[in-house]
C-alpha cells in the first residue's frame, strides 16, 4: 500500500502530502524489514507445527440408554379394626371364632313308585289316567217355511204363460240369513225363463223362513225348493 501511494505521489500534489507524512517510514529501512521477518517467522512457524497440536473438531453423534423406571408400589390396604376390641378382650376373643359350616340340602330325595300300590317317596297313591268324555255332535235344525208367510209365498203367474195355457215349474237354491230373509237366490233348473224371473222377483221380497239353528242358536244357512205353477179352472 506505501508503495501504490509513493507511485501515485510522483504524478500530483495530493499526493505529496501522504509521501510527506510516510517519510519517517521510508527513511527507516531496518524497521520495514523488521516486520516482514516477524511475519515470515509466524507463518513459518504455523506451518511447521505438528498435527498433534492442532485440535480437530469432530461432531459426534448424541449416544443415549434407557433408564428403567421402577414399577409403582403396591397399594396399601388398611385393615380397619372395630377400636372397642383393644379396649375389651373378650371381643377380641369372639372376632376369631370362625363361623359354623352348615350343610345345605341337596336336593329332593329319589322317588320310586310301585306298579302294584301306585305308592312312592313323598307322594299318595298314582290315580290311573281317565280321558275326558267325548264331545257330544252338536244339534242341527233345517230351516223351514214361516206359517205367517205361507199364504204370500206362491209367485204370481206369468201373463204370457196363462194365455199360452203353458204349466212349468222352477227349482232354486235360497240363502237364508240368521234372521230368516232371503239374501241370495241360485236357479237350479226352470222350464221356462219366465217362470223363473217370476219366482226370483217374488223370493226376494215375500219368502220368510224360520232360521236354522245349531244347538239352539239361530245360524245362517241354504234350502233348495221347488214352485210349480199349475193352471186352474
Amino acid at each position: 500500500m506505501r508503495l501504490m501511494m509513493t507511485g501515485m505521489g510522483q504524478g500530483g500534489s495530493p499526493l505529496g502530502e501522504a509521501t510527506s507524512r510516510y517519510g519517517a517510514g521510508r527513511k527507516s529501512p531496518l524497521g520495514l524489514g523488521g516486520t516482514v521477518a516477524v511475519h515470515a517467522l509466524l507463518i513459518g512457524a504455523f506451518l511447521l507445527m505438528p498435527k498433534e497440536v492442532i485440535q480437530v473438531i469432530t461432531s459426534k453423534p448424541f449416544m443415549g440408554t434407557n433408564i428403567p423406571i421402577p414399577p409403582p408400589p403396591e397399594p396399601v390396604v388398611e385393615k380397619k379394626t372395630d377400636p372397642r376390641i383393644e379396649t375389651q378382650p373378650q371381643l377380641r376373643e369372639q372376632s376369631t371364632v370362625t363361623d359354623p359350616v352348615i350343610d345345605l340340602p341337596k336336593g329332593d330325595p329319589p322317588f320310586t313308585a310301585t306298579k302294584e300300590s301306585g305308592e312312592g317317596t313323598g307322594i299318595g297313591p298314582v290315580k290311573p289316567y281317565t280321558p275326558p268324555p267325548p264331545l257330544s255332535e252338536p244339534v242341527l235344525t233345517e230351516p223351514s217355511i214361516d206359517p205367517r208367510a205361507l199364504a204370500a209365498f206362491q209367485p204370481d203367474y206369468p201373463g204370457a204363460m196363462i194365455r199360452q195355457g203353458m204349466e212349468g215349474k222352477v227349482t232354486v237354491r235360497v240363502a237364508i240369513s240368521a234372521e230368516g230373509r232371503v239374501t241370495a237366490i241360485e236357479k237350479v233348473s226352470a222350464s221356462d225363463e219366465s217362470f223363473w224371473l217370476a219366482t226370483e222377483r217374488h223370493a226376494m221380497r215375500k219368502w220368510r223362513f224360520r232360521p236354522a239353528t245349531r244347538d239352539g242358536v239361530a245360524v245362517a244357512s241354504t234350502k233348495i225348493l221347488t214352485v210349480r205353477f199349475t193352471l186352474t179352472q
